[in-house]
């Protein structure tokens, strides 16, 4: 008489994670933004107040069509410098519009390094060339990273859906084997009806938690 199969114990090792891909927004996720730091120099330069000039960015419509890709570099600063009447050549206009990232990250280089061992890592960020090329320069956490979703890229921004299903199609996995992570619940909301698990970034202590609490590793 044949005995009982002989059950294996179930271990980390023997069955797949259920995730499988970690998307990671970046500014105010990764590496703090500072606005005022820009805004504060600019006044310097211009007729214009720091408490002004975001005002007046706004109003111009800048922002959205440059980090949607709609605008080249050189238009972008040619416009941001009609605006404020600045008169600024663009290398410096550059250093100063790229200057805005805090130096020290909110999430350190080991824990990216770590998870990329286990995980593939993509970035997922509205942003344009100028900071791009800035941070990629500065922050070397940033090589872990498999890919790179990039709003000026894509040509649209978050909360849209295409770039969700953009960064969904990069990774090569389902959905459901998502876990993304965004400092705004309007680009959180609309990850989860991309079908993503996905949670608002509040500190790092929180996200370690969430992410252990879904079995990630990366010690």
């Amino acid at each position: 008489m044949m005995g009982l199969p002989v059950r294996l114990p179930v271990t980390a090792a023997s069955v797949d994670p259920i995730l499988k891909a970690l998307l990671f927004d970046l500014g105010n996720v990764i590496i703090g933004l500072d606005f005022g730091r820009a805004y504060r120099t600019l006044a310097g330069l211009t007729q214009h107040g720091a408490d002004e000039i975001p005002k007046i960015i706004s109003r111009a419509n800048l922002a959205g069509p440059y980090e949607r890709g709609e605008l080249s570099n050189d238009e972008f600063h040619k416009r941001f410098c009609a605006a404020l009447d600045l008169d600024l050549a663009y290398e410096p206009f550059e250093d100063l519009w790229g200057d805005m990232f805090m130096t020290e990250p909110f999430l350190e280089e080991h824990f990216f390094e770590g998870l990329g061992r286990r995980y593939r890592l993509l970035l997922l960020s509205n942003t344009n060339d100028i900071h791009y090329r800035f941070l990629r320069e500065r922050y070397p956490m940033l090589r872990h990273f498999d890919d790179f979703v990039l709003s000026y890229e894509v040509g649209t921004m978050k909360p849209d859906a295409k770039i969700y299903n953009e960064a969904i199609r990069r990774a090569g996995v389902a959905a459901k084997e998502y876990f993304f992570v965004d400092d705004k619940q309007i680009n959180v909301d609309a990850a989860r009806q991309a079908g993503i698990d996905a949670v608002r970034f509040e500190s790092r202590d929180e996200l370690e938690r969430q992410l252990r609490d879904r079995g990630v590793q990366w010690d």
